[in-house]
């Protein structure tokens, strides 16, 4: 049999130097396109549940949101485990599958769990999933810094408000769309909001509430539309355009009247921009939280 396959390749010396050379190039062709990492991704299939509940203790977190959320995560095709953390104000659920389960079935698997988890959960608590990444993934961090520019007030310098606003609506947007990013999270900076501070006193001699002006604001920020009109082989959008678009429309916002005059919020309260220190991110496994973490 050996004898047979020297003298064959002895005989046939040329095809049988191409067809190593073929083999060299196939296997120098693969290993240009091998994905080759210094610590190799061996997280299980998992998906994360985070829910933010602010105020809420780690007895009260884990009594109205870990343990529904969880419970109902189970009977879920392909499951292997699930565990959780509750904090002050946070909790965590991880589902883990068997490896050879698809991540993005897990992950609708878990997202129509999560519809039937909502019942069961208090007022105003929203379950979100985790983005694809593990705690092994590509982690790139970055600062936005701007010069200071002339055209601007105060000496044109830009303030952490400016910074947050150029990274949440130019940076973020444009990164998203680069192929491998899962999410971009930030964190540090002022977020720019419209701040309505009440006088007491004026509301109380009005006889309003703080749950007046908070309707009243709710009401008068909406866009209603009424249908069309058809005249001619044409439609005539009738809509009513009622979102806020700046200070001065909420200083113009009615919350109730007083013999036959109209009381504004301008009359009972101070309204004004204000700037909020942006929050961090919800807390995850030990070294997993980044502004960008990619999948590998």
């Amino acid at each position: 049999m050996f004898e047979r396959i020297i003298r064959f390749a002895i005989e046939q010396r040329w095809l049988v130097m191409l067809t190593v050379f073929g083999m060299v190039a196939l296997g120098l062709y693969n290993f240009t396109r091998l994905s080759i990492d210094a610590v190799p991704d061996i997280t299980n299939v998992q998906v994360q549940i985070n829910t933010s509940a602010p105020g809420y203790s780690p007895l009260e977190t884990e009594q109205r949101i870990t343990y529904p959320v969880e419970t109902t995560m189970a009977g879920l095709p392909g499951l292997a485990q699930t565990r959780s953390l509750s904090r002050y104000g946070l909790s965590q659920v991880t589902v883990i599958f068997r490896d050879d389960t698809d991540i993005h079935f897990a992950r609708q698997l878990v997202n129509q769990r999560i519809q039937e988890a909502r019942e069961a959960l208090p007022a105003g608590v929203t379950p979100t999933l985790g983005p694809i990444s593990t705690g092994l993934g590509e982690i790139y961090m970055w600062t936005v810094e701007a010069e200071p520019d002339a055209r601007k007030p105060d000496g044109g310098r830009y303030t952490l408000a400016d910074l947050r606003e150029i990274q949440d609506w130019v940076v973020r947007p444009q990164l998203r769309t680069v192929p491998g990013v899962t999410d971009v999270n930030t964190i540090g900076g002022y977020a720019k909001e419209y701040l309505v501070a009440p006088n007491l006193e004026r509301m109380a001699a009005h006889g309003l509430t703080l749950a007046d002006v908070v309707t009243a604001l709710e009401r008068n920020n909406v866009n209603v539309g009424a249908g069309y009109i058809e005249r001619g082989g044409e439609q005539y959008l009738v809509r009513a355009p009622g979102q806020v678009g700046s200070l001065e429309d909420i200083r113009e916002v009615i919350v109730s009247q007083a013999q036959g005059q109209p009381i504004r919020v301008r009359d009972i309260a101070t309204c004004r921009w204000a700037a909020n220190c942006a929050p961090a991110p919800p807390p995850r496994t030990a070294g997993r939280w980044c502004w960008v973490p990619c999948s590998c």
